[in-house]
């Protein structure tokens, strides 16, 4: 999928105000309308100025794609990071929906679940205060013992100058024991004031995991790569092994094969049925520093010399 630089397309600077980006928009949808214009590109250029038209004039989708950053190029292979919108606050209902017709992979890549504009300007007249989403980015560990964080949100506001600026926020938020990944905190009364003596909207955090030096999550199963040794493969042993919560002692059985699975059930993240922990085994083999080891490998290969580890591939 390849990165589109809406600003390059409307060709203006990253820190137009909202007022040019609408002047240039108009200019430019006048002159590659396919009904007036006879460049042959006329209809992809006037489909392109449409969606990025629709990114940069609403604040809350510019303000989204501007935390992507600049170092982005046009035609550039792009995925985007799973964290890329995190702490971002936005308004609507988070639905599947865009205004950009037929918008591109790319679009929908970064705003089809989300930042549906429509949606909140059909409320806007309601009394009661529009609900507001988040996504938050919490740790593994906090899943397993519950904990109380503060989280920074950032949302998009127009200066005097038309310009978008970012308003910062803080919040101290209790994360339940047992949430996973996908599951939404609601904070009641912390989304958008009502009209009148309308109550305010909620504020709907959606929690995702950080990503872990350790530890991989499958709903709520947890992975680990667990490294042992050849011997300890071989002849089984007891080893002291992590978790999110806590270290616990773990009995490898004799003969283990690399990529084979311990399972040890109920230790996955909490909840009324609790996943599974599972530690997927890893040899690592030691290296051959210096000559007493190496002669060590020399000895295991006379020892073993009738085994051969390629026989399932016919060799």
């Amino acid at each position: 999928m390849e990165f589109k630089d809406y600003y390059k397309i409307m060709g203006v600077a990253r820190d137009a105000s909202q007022d040019e980006i609408k002047r240039a928009y108009r200019t430019l949808a006048r002159k590659y309308h396919p009904d007036v214009s006879k460049d042959p590109d006329a209809e992809i250029r006037f489909k392109e100025l449409g969606e990025a038209n629709a990114v940069l004039k609403d604040l809350e989708k510019r303000a989204a794609y501007d935390q992507l950053g600049s170092n982005w190029k046009a035609g550039q292979d792009f995925r985007p990071p799973p964290d890329w919108n995190a702490g971002f606050e936005f308004s609507g209902d988070g639905a599947q929906g865009s205004s950009a017709g037929d918008a591109s992979d790319f679009f929908e890549s970064l705003f089809g679940r989300a930042f549906d504009g429509g949606a909140r300007r059909q409320q806007a007249a309601h009394a009661h205060g529009e609900d507001h989403h988040a996504k938050v980015m919490i740790a593994l560990e906090d899943a397993y013992i519950g904990a109380t964080r503060t989280i920074t949100l950032r949302t998009p506001e127009a200066d005097a100058q038309g310009r978008v600026t970012m308003r910062q926020h803080k919040l101290n938020v209790t994360i339940p024991r047992g949430v996973h990944a996908g599951q939404h905190i609601r904070l009641s009364g912390q989304g958008a004031p009502g009209l009148g003596q309308g109550k305010a909207g909620d504020l709907y955090l959606e929690v995702e995991f950080q990503p872990h030096a350790f530890y991989r999550v499958e709903k709520r199963d947890v992975y680990l790569d667990l490294p042992i040794a050849p011997w300890e493969a071989a002849l089984g042993a007891t080893i002291t092994v992590p978790t999110p919560n806590g270290k616990i002692e773990l009995k490898i059985p004799v003969a283990s094969a690399a990529g084979s699975k311990l399972r040890l059930k109920g230790r996955g993240i909490p909840g009324a049925t609790a996943g599974d922990f599972y530690a997927v085994m890893q040899i690592v083999v030691p290296p051959a520093e210096n000559e007493a080891l190496a002669a060590v490998y020399r000895n295991m290969a006379e020892q073993f010399k009738s085994f051969n580890p390629r026989t399932k591939l016919g060799v």
